[in-house]
């Protein structure tokens, strides 16, 4: 029952936080200007742009080789360091 009884405590209390909060702090807009810069900024490429990518295997293969030896050396040092750090231990 204790459990219980901490648990709606702790939920009056989120709830009459979430309320004050929601009385102090009121939504503003945005200046326009703020928008249309941040449009301008975010630049999504054409879906041509996609596929000629992915047309190139070469580059392809290139960046997944390049991701996977990455991956190999970190777990190759975290294993190394693990293997330290655990015969100290013993």
């Amino acid at each position: 029952m204790a459990r219980q009884t901490s648990t709606s405590t702790s939920d009056e209390i989120l709830s009459k936080l979430e309320n004050r909060l929601a009385g102090v702090l009121k939504p503003i807009r945005p200046s326009k200007d703020i928008v249309q810069r941040l449009r301008e900024r975010i630049h999504f490429p054409a879906r041509e742009d996609f596929t000629v990518r992915l047309r190139d295997w070469r580059q392809v293969f290139l960046v997944f080789g390049g991701v996977m030896s990455g991956m190999l050396v970190v777990i190759t040092i975290a294993r190394a360091f693990f293997h330290l750090v655990g015969r100290r231990h013993m």
